[in-house]
């Protein structure tokens, strides 16, 4: 085992790595050659690439659940998600390509799966059943993850492809015809705005199940 590797300088050197890189270059191998090390050293704490996700999500996780710690107890059920969704959207903006590594990835910190526990407590104690109160926690997270994917995708720096999301070359590519197309994708409007409107679809749709 390489002197001073801890899982913690691993996550964090992951991180490191994945903001300079992305998600596509973050390898074992790479990591290993940032901390000056072999890539068997690594193995005595994470086994695979999955592995090392699953721990960034953790760290990523336990940030979230600090912040949301802060929050005022007695807030309705409403307000707590809405909250525990912008505090999500805003760990995973921390790093570049943050919503990527949190998809498919287990938790490795029990601490952080139970306490999603007071979340289903308040929300059964609002009148969802328990599997409601599940499904709307995945659905929240689920959102979030998908909108910081696509924002995070469509905020990568113009001179990587600056034509890429160009609407009038979308425009021509669609050639006559799909005036309603055409018009959508000049009213589409990145960031907090869509955002915080799309979320509250989301929890419209939550309520409704309450009615």
């Amino acid at each position: 085992m390489a002197k001073g590797i801890t899982r913690e300088r691993i996550v964090a050197a992951a991180l490191d790595l994945l903001n300079d890189k992305g998600m596509d270059a973050l390898t074992v191998r790479a990591l290993a050659s940032r901390l000056g090390v072999g890539a068997p050293a690594l193995y005595w704490h994470v086994r695979n690439k999955q592995e090392l996700l699953d721990e960034m999500s953790t760290f990523v996780m336990r940030r979230v659940i600090q912040a949301l710690s802060e929050i005022d107890p007695g807030a309705g059920w409403r307000d707590a998600m809405a909250a525990y969704a912008r505090v999500l959207r805003s760990e995973y903006l921390k790093h570049r390509d943050g919503a990527r590594i949190f998809s498919g990835t287990r938790f490795s910190d029990p601490s952080v799966v139970t306490a999603k526990d007071p979340w289903l407590e308040s929300l059964t104690g609002a009148g969802f059943a328990l599997a409601e109160a599940d499904d709307a926690i995945d659905l929240v997270t689920a959102f979030v993850v998908g909108f910081v994917i696509e924002e995070q995708e469509r905020n990568r720096p113009d001179g990587e492809d600056p034509e890429r999301y160009s609407l009038e070359g979308r425009d021509a590519w669609l050639g006559e015809g799909a005036d309603l197309v055409k018009a959508a994708g000049h009213l589409r409007d990145d960031g907090d705005q869509r955002f915080e409107r799309q979320l509250g679809v989301v929890l419209d749709g939550l309520a409704a199940r309450l009615r």
